[in-house]
């Protein structure tokens, strides 16, 4: 893959010219439908500024007799959560022979897991917080206890913090389990990690900087990443040089670990001694005005028209071995 053609905004567009017909992959019916339609609706608009001959289509349950109607020659998926992110589409797409943005069936698969991908890392040697694994009839005591005292709740398979919530007793545990279990038969509990919260994107085979996360809300929740205001987000991130690297390393050895391809988020929680613990990766990361890759992409020099056409151009040659 040429650098110089990832590195050039104007070469992106010509390499792209006569793609024919990409669909836009958005809506789904997750618990993370809104989010993903201002995402899909961003990359649709900075696809048709780099002359792409793209259009949207609103996945819903019929999803295989949409796409065999339209018979898109390229899918760029924008699909947040559910069956957009978990390898279903991908596989659909795959039988049906349409070329398609990001990571493949088994590596969107093994992302979406959490629970999954804890075990994958503490196999590993790369570091996440520790955890349970949480049922109806938990003992909750305990689970809190042997946790430190203070946990996060999440479903097992749910973007965009969807049903999680902190945990600081035996009743706040149970009642946060309750409300996880809505979304998702496997729900967790991870030790609470209370210091800097960071994220880092991977775009190709490049780590851009990572963005370190600031809220005055009891944590990053949906709110903080979609609706307020007030989030700060600080990218050069605070580290020094040495610790940065070490975060991107990080990120990338968990990016790695799961195959990820063309590009991803990383999200990583560092604690009062600055020990970083890795959260989960993120397959297709939200792309609205909010949203944390086209920050970073900013900070390392793309914009988000340049930004959109790289990850299109990298799938492209990843699957066919030319554009």
């Amino acid at each position: 893959m040429s650098t110089t053609v990832l590195n050039d905004k104007q070469a992106l567009s010509q390499a792209l010219s006569g793609l024919g017909r990409v669909a836009v992959l958005l809506g789904g019916e997750s618990a993370e439908r809104e989010v993903s339609l201002q995402s899909g609706q961003a990359i649709l608009e900075a696809l048709q500024k780099v002359s792409v001959d793209a259009f949207a289509m609103d996945i819903g349950a019929n999803a295989i007799e949409m796409l065999e109607k339209e018979r898109p020659d390229h899918a760029f998926i924008a699909l947040h959560g559910g069956a957009g992110e978990d390898g279903r589409m991908q596989a659909l797409l795959g039988y049906l022979g349409i070329p398609f943005t990001g990571s493949g069936v088994n590596a969107s698969a093994h992302a979406m897991d959490k629970l999954r991908c804890k075990y994958l890392w503490r196999g590993m040697g790369l570091s996440t917080p520790e955890f349970a694994v949480l049922e109806a009839d938990s003992d909750w005591e305990q689970v809190i206890g042997e946790l430190g005292g203070a946990v996060m709740v999440k479903p097992a398979s749910e973007g965009s913090s969807i049903g999680m919530a902190p945990a600081n007793s035996a009743a706040e545990l149970k009642a946060a389990y309750e409300n996880a279990a809505q979304y998702d038969r496997c729900v967790i509990a991870e030790r609470l990690i209370t210091g800097a919260e960071y994220t880092i994107a991977v775009l190709s085979d490049e780590v851009l900087p990572p963005i370190k996360l600031e809220t005055d809300n009891q944590f990053y929740d949906y709110d903080a990443k979609y609706i307020s205001e007030e989030t700060r987000y600080l990218c050069p991130c605070g580290l020094a040089g040495d610790r940065e690297e070490e975060l991107k390393q990080l990120a990338k050895q968990a990016f790695d670990s799961l195959d990820c391809k063309d590009w991803g988020r990383v999200d990583v929680m560092a604690d009062e001694e600055g020990n970083f613990y890795l959260l989960e990766v993120n397959t297709v990361p939200g792309m609205t005005s909010h949203s944390l890759v086209p920050m970073a992409a900013k900070a390392a020099g793309k914009d988000f028209e340049h930004l959109v056409a790289q990850i299109l151009y990298s799938s492209l040659v990843g699957q066919s071995g030319q554009v």
